[in-house]
């Protein structure tokens, strides 16, 4: 069984459907509102967790009634929650809007996650147990630069989603064996709007990389290699929050299996095709059967 590390957020979605999203100043009516577990980091783990992984969650929620509900979601999902630290204060929250293309908008406010500038010795032993390492930028840059030097030291594959973008110290790059961008990411760390010029750009940085396209599918893309597209399945979106992360927790346990990275990103797909055909984040999350189904 692959051993996954997640050191990132958990944050509670808090989520307005509507059908069009308002314009800046403008007010509309929504359809629906949902409180459900999420965060970048929580996400990935219980993607991870359902598609077969031993997962184990590293980073903080608040001491309110969002901590209890986000605990409780990892560990149904099969997650070790044992160094998910209680900080003193609000959870970290999401405020989502999906409109009725499924698409969304997201304001983050950290809350916890704020908390957790460093890890520790506990989490540098379980990093270093783990076969992959997942990472995200919802965390203060100092903790997620301490789990990439730990990961690296001990040679363990570590994965980063550069989300919320923002420009990335060489020191956390050079740690970095794949970088699993957005096109808009991409773009923006890049300066290319283009995926293709932008994958070349970001080739100079990190060893591989994968460009997520929505529903065109994805580039992969590493040193020595010739740049591969490869589509998505062909479903109707209700909602895509948490897709991206459904296609990082697969993905990293189709790798930690040792599959060859053209099946372990079509198997990851098929994962976040079915992730978006159910509205929410974690919750719409596939388990391994219905993945090895689609």
């Amino acid at each position: 069984m692959t051993k996954v590390a997640v050191l990132g957020s958990t944050n509670m979605d808090l989520v307005a459907y509507v059908d069009r999203a308002p314009e800046r100043g403008e007010t509309v009516t929504g359809r629906e509102f949902r409180t459900i577990p999420g965060g970048k980091g929580a996400n990935q783990a219980v993607a991870a967790a359902r598609a077969g992984g031993d997962v184990m969650m590293i980073g903080a929620v608040g001491d309110d009634e969002y901590g209890v509900r986000m605990r409780e979601n990892l560990e149904h999902s099969g997650v070790d929650t044992d160094l998910l630290h209680t900080a003193e204060g609000p959870s970290g929250t999401a405020h989502i809007v999906v409109d009725g293309k499924g698409s969304n908008a997201i304001v983050v406010i950290p809350g916890a996650n704020g908390t957790v500038t460093a890890i520790g010795p506990g989490e540098i032993a379980a990093i270093a147990e783990a076969d992959l390492l997942l990472l995200q930028l919802e965390l203060p840059l100092s903790a997620v630069l301490e789990g990439a030097r730990a990961g690296h030291a001990q040679g363990v594959r570590t994965i980063l989603t550069p989300s919320p973008v923002q420009q990335l110290p060489a020191e956390l790059l050079d740690c970095v064996d794949l970088l699993i961008a957005n096109e808009y990411e991409a773009a923006e760390l890049s300066g290319h709007a283009e995926p293709h010029a932008a994958a070349e750009v970001l080739l100079s940085q990190v060893p591989a990389l994968v460009i997520t396209l929505g529903s065109k599918g994805c580039l992969y893309a590493a040193r020595g290699s010739q740049t591969v597209h490869f589509p998505a399945p062909e479903v109707a979106a209700l909602d895509t929050t948490g897709a991206g992360d459904t296609f990082v927790g697969t993905l990293a346990v189709a790798l930690g299996e040792g599959r060859p990275v053209p099946q372990a990103i079509a198997w990851a797909s098929s994962a976040a095709a079915l992730c978006v055909q159910k509205p929410g984040a974690s919750i719409s999350m596939p388990y391994r059967s219905e993945i090895d189904a689609a």
